[in-house]
């Protein structure tokens, strides 16, 4: 792997060239990324797994632009037409874009208008024209020809090589693309209204907007309206600067080189830097929107778990009745059954499903009701609020139900719970969802989440990487209980795949729960190397050695039993936790031939072992009365969950039918970039009401007390 890679992401990214060649060179011998971020600090210089990614994609990125440029370079040089200057210009070239413009007119073409006429000779005449010869008429009887019978037809195809030549112009075509950058407008206007039922583009009808200005989710929302054929797009340019600027190209003027000037800009350049400026705002806008969808889903994931409480999942639905099913503390399915809450079930169906639900709430000493928030879920919500008043230690919560059905329809769903039907897997999906929602939404494509905007607008295999990326880095920082874990949670498990996935599980269902992590070895198809990029990840509750439930890696084992021999530590006690919050880990590490970061890491998970990362994360609201969008008053204080954040602002469930929106200008008194600074999927936020809209059943929220407002 060439040098010059590592010095261009050290000056693009501000970190050292030896800690950009640790990350690739560990890359190359097979390691993840969640074991180089975890267990090889000193190499890299701490990196954590974001920074360690982005160099490994900006390596791939500047590799393949360094094999464009010599493939370029060569064939270029093949036809005898490579200069000093160009070469220059091609290596200098940061982008593909550029390579690709300055290798335009070198590029073998397919036959032109402008290529016949060369072949018929009439590249002298195009002298002539630009020359502004007297007599240009005359002169081009000349050359006429078989292919060019007549003065016109000759000189229509001598203005055809002069359009090519400018239409290939470099300097021109980088003038044009800064200038649209700078200066043009993207404008929209309605194109079909009936496309639009529910007027979602409105904003859209008549709009304008500088190239320069434009937000992601904008670009996203023309882009869809105009794919959907609401909208019509374009660019609205100063065309007459442009063509003032071609025209000061050349000391001479007359009809034919006007011509030419004419066609060369309008139907050549403009429209190729257009296609290629729409191309890198939508790019832009994409990898916008899906930074802010793996910002979302890694909040998500981290939402704090529901630990040893047992959960009733309510599936809600009006016609064909609500799904129940009953889980205990680990997730474990106990009974599932149908009841109808809700009309149109007749009056005598609704009183029979009250004494049933409550039949199922003493039977089981079921402690939080999680209700899906799809359809019927409000009305659901006002039939377990109800039955609660005879329940005082039992509340309810609403669960994102967001992928719920997809999971509930899958491969995956159907061999964990083959006797069930889709909408029973549902709701046991919910009910485990508020238990332990990263063990229960890694079975769903991250895709189908819904914590985004306009993921469907953007570029699929680039969405699924990074969300993949997200997943991953997630589940490794918080550790898998390997005798609990579903074959869906240990796949994203640093170093295993789906096959070795299942073989622990089969593993685990034919000799019983695994007691030490040494025992993974025995497992088919798990080798040496994945044993040591997943070691550390795995966890055993209540394991012989009690560095099997940390995050201590295998490999530092015999380095912990020489800290504890120093510090005469013999169980995990109290007194041990004092002496090892009191090390001084420069000296410590130093001794026992380990790296400073290691130790304190090591340090850390001692002093908690099996700690939960998400323990950290505020727990979901638990309610036990219902809302209605009627009830509400101005000003009127909420407390509700980040549901979403999208660019605009961030919706909140405050258990009502509708999230509500807090727009980005309701988030603070001071100004807010972007809505991801203030809140984060999963927050806890107090909220008050600042404008109710029954009719289209719409509420409007402030992050900002009624007398801090502006």
């Amino acid at each position: 792997m060439e040098n010059s890679n590592i010095t261009q992401i050290a000056h693009l990214m501000g970190i050292k060239t030896s800690q950009i060649k640790a990350v690739l060179d560990l890359t190359d011998e097979g390691n993840t990324i969640p074991f180089i971020a975890r267990y090889r600090k000193e190499k890299t210089g701490n990196l954590d797994e974001v920074l360690i990614k982005s160099i490994i994609d900006t390596d791939k990125t500047l590799t393949a632009l360094s094999e464009r440029k010599a493939t370029v370079l060569t064939k270029i040089e093949e036809q005898g037409k490579l200069t000093p200057e160009l070469q220059a210009a091609i290596n200098s070239a940061n982008k593909l874009a550029e390579v690709e413009e300055l290798y335009l007119p070198y590029k073998e073409k397919r036959r032109t208008k402008a290529t016949i006429a060369r072949e018929a000779g009439l590249v002298d005449l195009t002298r002539l024209i630009l020359q502004n010869v007297p007599n240009l008429e005359a002169e081009a009887e000349k050359f006429i020809s078989e292919a060019f019978p007549t003065t016109d037809k000759a000189l229509a195809g001598a203005v055809d090589i002069l359009i090519e030549v400018l239409s290939e112009d470099n300097r021109l075509r980088s003038w044009t693309y800064n200038e649209i950058w700078q200066y043009s407008f993207i404008k929209s206007n309605l194109k079909d209204e009936s496309l639009d039922e529910k007027q979602i583009f409105q904003i859209y009808y008549d709009f304008l907007e500088k190239v320069s200005d434009i937000q992601g989710y904008r670009m996203l929302a023309l882009n869809r309206g105009e794919k959907l054929g609401i909208l019509k797009v374009y660019f609205e340019h100063h065309i007459d600067k442009i063509i003032r600027f071609y025209e000061a190209r050349f000391k001479q003027k007359n009809a034919y080189i006007d011509e030419a000037i004419d066609k060369a800009a309008k139907t050549k350049i403009i429209p190729a830097m257009e296609r290629r400026i729409r191309t890198e705002l939508t790019e832009s806008a994409e990898d916008g929107a899906i930074s802010l969808f793996s910002d979302n889903l890694r909040h998500l994931l981290l939402v704090s778990p529901l630990k040893g409480k047992m959960v009733l999942g309510f599936d809600p639905a009006f016609r064909t009745g609500a799904k129940l099913a009953v889980v205990d503390q680990t997730g474990k399915l106990l009974t599932t059954q149908v009841i109808y809450p809700v009309a149109p079930a007749s009056q005598a169906k609704i009183a029979k499903s009250k004494e049933e639900l409550a039949d199922l709430l003493r039977t089981y000493h079921v402690e939080i009701i999680a209700i899906g928030n799809g359809t019927a879920s409000r009305e659901s919500e006002a039939f377990v609020a109800d039955i609660l008043k005879d329940f005082p230690d039992v509340s309810y919560v609403i669960v994102n139900e967001s992928g719920a059905s997809v999971y509930s329809a899958s491969e995956l769903a159907r061999q964990e719970f083959p006797d069930l039907t889709v909408e029973k897997r549902s709701a046991i999906s919910i009910a485990r969802r508020l238990q332990d929602p990263l063990a229960e939404l890694v079975k769903i494509a991250p895709k189908s989440i819904g914590v985004g905007q306009y993921q469907h607008d953007v570029s699929q295999k680039k969405l699924n990487e990074k969300l993949d990326f997200v997943v991953e880095t997630v589940v490794n920082q918080v550790g898998v209980n390997v005798n609990t874990a579903s074959p869906a949670l240990l796949s994203h498990v640093s170093g295993l795949n789906k096959t070795i996935s299942e073989n622990i599980v089969k593993f685990r269902e034919e000799n019983g729960r695994l007691t030490s992590r040494a025992q993974l070895k025995k497992v088919p198809r798990l080798g040496d190397k994945a044993f040591e990029q997943a070691a550390g990840f795995l966890r055993i509750p209540n394991a012989e050695n009690i560095l099997d439930n940390t995050g201590v890696h295998p490999e530092s084992y015999s380095a912990v039993e020489e800290l504890f021999s120093h510090l005469a530590i013999e169980e995990l006690d109290d007194e041990a936790k004092k002496k090892l919050s009191e090390v001084d880990t420069k000296t410590m590490a130093a001794e026992l031939g380990l790296g400073q970061e290691t130790l304190k890491d090591i340090i850390a998970d001692l002093l908690k072992p099996g700690r939960d990362l998400r323990d950290e994360f505020e727990a979901p609201v638990l309610r036990q009365d219902v809302l209605d969008l009627k009830d509400l008053q101005l000003g009127q204080k909420l407390e509700g969950t980040i549901r979403n954040v999208v660019d605009f602002g961030a919706f909140v469930d405050v258990g009502l039918h509708e999230d509500g929106l807090i727009h980005i200008s309701e988030m603070s008194t001071q100004f807010v970039k972007h809505p991801s600074q203030v809140v984060a999927v999963g927050d806890i936020v107090t909220v008050w009401v600042s404008k109710v809209d029954l009719e289209r059943e719409k509420l409007n929220l402030s992050l900002v007390a009624p007398h801090e407002s502006h």
